[in-house]
């Protein structure tokens, strides 16, 4: 993919609001950093526990085949590169 657009939504990057996400977590060793939306690595992080984004989400593709993903992917499409609003975690993470 482009770097000038996010790996998760495909959005263009833009210049404000933009973080760096280790698809290996560093916890597990991972050096690799990617440059995606503030809100899109919010979102990661608040749907999944690190050891299942190490065992099960450390590739891109990977992560788009949560339903929970794809359903933020299809929400956060219509919205400007550098909008941010709050992540909260869900409920099934927490329960983990």
């Amino acid at each position: 993919m482009d770097e000038t657009c996010c790996p998760l939504c495909g959005r263009e990057l833009g210049s404000i609001n933009v973080d760096r996400h280790h698809l290996v977590p560093k916890k597990f060793k991972g050096t690799a950093q990617y440059p995606v939306h503030k809100i899109c690595h919010r979102k990661i992080h608040s749907t999944f526990t690190e050891r299942e984004l190490f065992a099960s989400y450390h590739t891109w593709e990977a992560l788009r085949t949560s339903e929970e993903i794809r359903n933020f992917i299809a929400w956060v499409a219509r919205k400007e590169p550098g909008f941010y609003a709050r992540t909260f975690s869900t409920n099934a993470k927490r329960r983990r």
